[in-house]
C-alpha cells in the first residue's frame, strides 16, 4: 500500500495556481518532516518546500519562494502546496516525501518516503 499519495497536478497556464495534496497513511503522521520534490525531464530531483514535524516551520527553495506555500493538516494526515504564478519552467513531476523527525535540513534526510509523484505541466 502507497505511503504517500499525491493529486492535484495538471495542465495549466503560465500565471495560474494549482493546489497539490499528499495523503498519507504513515501512523503519526504529526511525526514526519514533509517535502515536496520536482524532477523534470532531463534533471535531477530537486527540493522544493519543507515544512517541519512539530513546530511547523517552512523553508522554500529560492526558485518558488514568494510563489509557493506548503502547509500540513495533521488530523487529515494531509500535507499541501499551493502553487501560483506558474512558470513553465515549474514543469515537472511533483513528489511528496516524509521523513520521520525531518526537520528542514533535508539534505540530510536519509530515510525518506516518497510518493509516486503527479505532474504539473505549465504552458506559456
Amino acid at each position: 500500500e502507497a505511503q504517500l499519495v499525491e493529486s492535484g497536478g495538471g495542465l495549466v497556464q503560465a500565471g495560474e495556481s494549482l493546489r497539490l495534496s499528499c495523503t498519507s497513511s504513515l501512523l503519526s503522521f504529526g511525526d514526519y518532516g514533509i517535502g515536496w520534490f520536482r524532477q523534470a525531464p532531463g534533471s535531477e530531483r530537486e527540493g522544493v518546500a519543507f515544512i517541519s514535524f512539530g513546530d511547523h516551520r517552512t523553508y522554500y527553495e529560492e526558485a518558488v519562494k514568494g510563489r509557493f506555500t506548503i502547509s500540513r493538516d495533521n488530523a487529515k494526515n494531509t500535507a499541501y502546496l499551493h502553487m501560483s504564478n506558474l512558470k513553465p519552467e515549474d514543469t515537472a513531476v511533483y513528489y511528496c516525501a516524509a521523513e520521520k523527525y525531518g526537520g528542514l535540513g533535508y539534505m540530510y534526510w536519509r530515510n525518506t518516503i516518497y510518493g509516486q509523484g503527479t505532474q504539473v505541466t505549465v504552458s506559456s
